[in-house]
């Protein structure tokens, strides 16, 4: 299993924290296409409560939902040894080293072989303020 924790604020959506901002051009998008070929994703997030709450209302009414918030997943064995840090084979945050790669980039380090998710012409229209 391939775990990949995300970022919330400043990474799937702009930062516009305690509010949430718009979603970042593919975000979503490109989160779908990762879960569909079986990667499991973890919300990796400094919110809590009702603000995590409404970070992971708002993901899945996005199309996406977490194998795990804030956690390794429950089902995982976790001993007195066990690190505090999440098991996650890869982290996406607008806080890297070097900033963040665009959403089309991280899709092309995870998935090489296939083309990059497109954006709905609805979300297009949106995001681009196209008319119909």
């Amino acid at each position: 299993m391939f775990r990949v924790a995300v970022d919330f604020d400043g990474t799937i959506v702009e930062d516009k924290y305690p509010d949430i901002g718009k979603p970042k051009l593919f975000a979503f998008e490109t989160l779908k296409a990762m879960q569909g070929k079986g990667i499991l994703l973890i919300l990796w997030t400094m919110r809590t409560g009702r603000q995590l709450q409404q970070a992971v209302d708002f993901c899945a009414q996005h199309g996406v939902t977490f194998y795990a918030v804030n956690a390794n997943h429950p089902d995982e064995v976790l001993t007195p040894e066990t690190p505090r840090k999440i098991n996650a084979d890869m982290f996406i945050d607008d806080r890297n080293v070097g900033g963040m790669l665009a959403w089309g980039e991280i899709w092309k380090h995870i998935c090489p072989d296939q083309q990059q998710p497109t954006t709905p012409q609805s979300s297009r229209k949106r995001l681009f303020g196209l008319k119909k």
